[in-house]
């Protein structure tokens, strides 16, 4: 071990010197997390307040609507600061909490999406048991799973984190990100990168695979019916399916930057595809569902009629 430290600061150094184009792109930003506290709140809003609204579907939308505040909340106003600061140092408690609430966000975002495949497949597949099986008390236990289980598992992850020591400060990101810390670390980490894999594979990989399948199960249920049933479960399902496929585009697009050379690739480029999956669900799914589900989209009519 050469040079271990713990630092108390990292220094982001994705931000370029945009000269007094970082006053636009502060107010561009401003504009962006404002739509999505706007947008999320609203969609909260009608869903809590509309009775006719208080269904499961609904519920696990309002919840990644939720989710989208809370991943939203946990980078913007860092972000936004850092748009006009000439130095970009974040405190290592700083950092930490930064990826928990990123990466908590990232990850419920996708166990959120599943819980509401797996609602879609039920009320295709088993109608006349619906009700039965899709109570009160099955949302909730299967939210609170949904929650818990990435949960433990940054909380896992930030504590190996935190024992590591590390050979420098330099993150190469406009955000925290646990990958960063550990490729700063001065001693091996493939207990890491083992925990890492398992944790992916258990809070990414499996629901990832259970959504493709609960809709492979949709798409063959619907096979032999009429145009009408077709119809009717395409207008119910598609809002999902659009937030699944942006989620999974924008996630793997993360993924697959933070493995590669950030020195080769355009720094516009690289900022714009590590930001994706934290800006683009949150901006996007509020407007899927409020267009394409006509129960959401009539309160949002009347709501603007007032």
């Amino acid at each position: 071990m050469e040079n271990s430290t713990l630092p108390f600061y990292f220094n982001l150094t994705m931000f370029m010197n945009i000269g007094h184009y970082c006053y636009l792109a502060f107010v561009f930003c401003l504009m962006i997390y404002g739509f999505i506290v706007f947008a999320n709140v609203a969609m909260i809003c009608i869903i809590v307040h509309e009775r006719t609204l208080h269904e499961p579907m609904y519920i696990f939308i309002a919840f990644l609507s939720v989710n989208s505040l809370y991943g939203s909340t946990g980078f913007f106003p860092r972000f936004l600061m850092d748009l006009l600061s000439d130095t970009h140092l974040i405190s290592r408690p700083a950092c930490l909490t930064q990826i928990y609430v990123i990466y908590t966000y990232a990850f419920h975002e996708l166990t959120i999406l599943s819980i509401m495949a797996y609602d879609r497949y039920v009320a295709v597949c088993h109608p006349l048991h619906y009700h039965r099986k899709m109570t009160y008390k099955t949302v909730y236990i299967l939210t609170f799973f949904a929650l818990v289980c990435p949960a433990c598992y940054l909380t896992v992850t930030i504590y190996m984190d935190v024992r590591l020591p590390l050979c420098g400060n330099i993150i190469q990101k406009v955000y925290c990100a646990s990958w960063n810390i550990i490729k700063l670390s001065c001693v091996t980490t493939v207990v890491n990168s083992i925990v890492a894999m398992l944790g992916a594979i258990a809070i990414a990989f499996v629901p990832f695979a259970f959504i493709l399948y609960t809709y492979l199960r949709i798409v063959i249920a619907c096979w032999k019916k009429s145009s009408e049933v077709r119809g009717k479960v395409l207008q119910s399902c598609l809002p999902h399916v659009i937030s699944f496929v942006i989620y999974s585009i924008t996630s793997f697009s993360d993924t697959a930057l933070s493995r590669q050379n950030l020195d080769k690739i355009n720094p516009f480029v690289a900022v714009f595809l590590s930001l994706e999956f934290i800006v683009i669900p949150p901006v996007l799914n509020p407007l899927v569902y409020g267009l394409k589900l006509p129960e959401i989209r009539r309160h949002i009519v009347k709501m603007s009629d007032i």
